[in-house]
């Protein structure tokens, strides 16, 4: 873990240095040290959030320490190669801080701003993104996906059913009750899946063929052009009754593909114009330009839990197409500002991307009692019930019931290769976590970090 960055592009730090609550110190003076210290690491990052003292906005230095010494001993006993820690209350950056190693194999340390493959935490990037046209007028919730994507237009389902002859589950072709809608491609209510994830072998074989599903490399569907994916996934049985039941899927990907239907822009594209650039997310996209290649986080070479080789995305290239379900790339600085934007109802420095109602209705419940949830959404993400799915977000239902710290309200979504966010409207909190980790552990480190945040809230 190192202070500062060699390139003097963002200082690693935490208010600790006593932050007033070391004996025989002035505490108004330390604090005002500490978060002067901070000050000068965000004034290095364009981008960054404002920054104080954690004490300021009802957070404690000290107790924030414990993420620090937690995340530390499990990355001195290689539990984890590094990661990025960033914490923000009441739009304020109150914790900041890079551990262990970026790259491994070159033993370079890891950087606050160093860039992550963030697989699924694209995708309430795209839902955001999809929303804007519901807001500009081009595309409503109701309309059936076949309107923008054609070759969706009267779908196939694949049911399962008893084989009595041989004492198991066949699979057989009915027309769908409806056409899937964009309000289930933001719910992951579409009837569509992922290869890596369905049980349902007509879908797994025609994902195979469409090319959609490689067995080779784990959510890795970009070889395909835009159109040939929305052509070849259209034409593929869905594995539900569109409308019926949550099952996580490819749906994002489509949303992507809607989104280049409507606009005539490629999706990364777009998204520059009306999301990255207003919210000065500088290091977002879908590709690492060759000049940054030295600053993405690498994973281990193989899982330290299971064994099982590590294999991430090539995200040095442009690819076939700019996956809205798996295929960002970003920084923790960057993500944060995001975060903060949806926090504040869809603005941040004068640069509006959503409005207020469009935030609400994307982070309410939009599965109700009538969808079938045989896998929930908060047993996916976090191994926990509590929670519900709203329009690209999971939501938090209740203080209760979830086995860790939160309050009803909240939202939050995470990545394959271990990363996360969540925000927090009641406690104006935002947490954004970083590593290269796409192993089994990933659900006890969001619990983990969040426990860790909620219990250095002391206001």
């Amino acid at each position: 873990m190192s202070d500062f960055s060699s390139s003097g592009r963002a200082a690693v730090v935490s208010l600790s240095a006593c932050s007033g609550l070391c004996p025989g110190h002035s505490s108004g003076r330390l604090s005002l040290l500490a978060a002067a210290a901070l000050l000068h690491a965000g004034l290095s990052w364009s981008q960054g959030l404002p920054v104080a003292s954690p004490e300021s906005v009802g957070m404690s230095t000290q107790r924030l320490e414990k993420i620090t010494r937690n995340f530390q001993a499990d990355i001195d006993a290689r539990k984890m190669p590094g990661a990025v820690v960033m914490v923000a209350r009441k739009g304020k950056l109150v914790y900041s801080k890079a551990f262990g190693s970026l790259n491994n194999a070159a033993n370079a340390p890891m950087q606050p701003d160093s860039v992550f493959r963030i697989y699924s935490m694209t995708k309430p990037l795209v839902s955001v993104a999809l929303m804007m046209l519901v807001e500009d007028g081009k595309v409503q919730l109701a309309d059936p996906v076949s309107r923008h994507l054609p070759a969706f237009k009267n779908p196939l389902v694949s049911v399962a059913a008893l084989d009595p002859l041989y004492n198991g589950v066949s699979f057989k072709l009915v027309p769908a009750n409806k056409e899937p809608t964009i309000q289930d491609l933001l719910r992951h209510t579409s009837g569509l899946t992922y290869g890596e994830l369905t049980k349902n072998t007509l879908v797994k074989q025609a994902y195979t063929d469409a090319g959609v599903y490689i067995s080779a490399r784990d959510f890795d569907a970009r070889n395909l052009s835009g159109t040939e994916m929305a052509e070849r996934l259209g034409k593929a049985p869905l594995a539900q009754q569109p409308g019926t039941t949550w099952e996580y899927s490819l749906s994002v990907d489509i949303q992507g593909r809607v989104i280049e239907a409507v606009t005539g822009q490629r999706l990364n594209d777009f998204m520059q114009e009306r999301l990255f650039k207003p919210l000065k997310m500088q290091e977002t996209g879908f590709t690492v330009p060759t000049a940054n290649a030295g600053r993405v986080a690498e994973p281990f070479a193989a899982d330290p839990a299971t064994g099982v080789p590590n294999k991430l995305i090539d995200v040095s290239q442009t690819p076939g197409n700019d996956s809205g379900g798996a295929g960002g790339v970003s920084t923790a600085p960057d993500y944060l500002r995001f975060c903060q934007a949806m926090l504040n109802g869809g603005q941040l420095d004068g640069a509006r991307i959503l409005s207020r109602s469009t935030v609400q209705l994307m982070t309410s419940d939009h599965l109700g009692t009538a969808i079938a949830t045989p896998v929930s959404p908060g047993q996916l993400l976090f191994g926990s019930p509590g929670y519900t799915f709203g329009l690209g977000f999971l939501v938090r239902q209740g203080d209760g019931i979830a086995p860790v710290h939160g309050s009803a309200g909240e939202f939050m979504w995470a990545g394959y290769a271990g990363t996360y966010f969540w925000a927090d409207p009641k406690e104006q909190l935002c947490g954004v976590f970083m590593s290269q980790s796409p192993g089994p552990t990933r659900a006890y480190y969001r619990r983990m970090l969040k426990t860790l945040v909620a219990q250095a809230l002391v206001d």
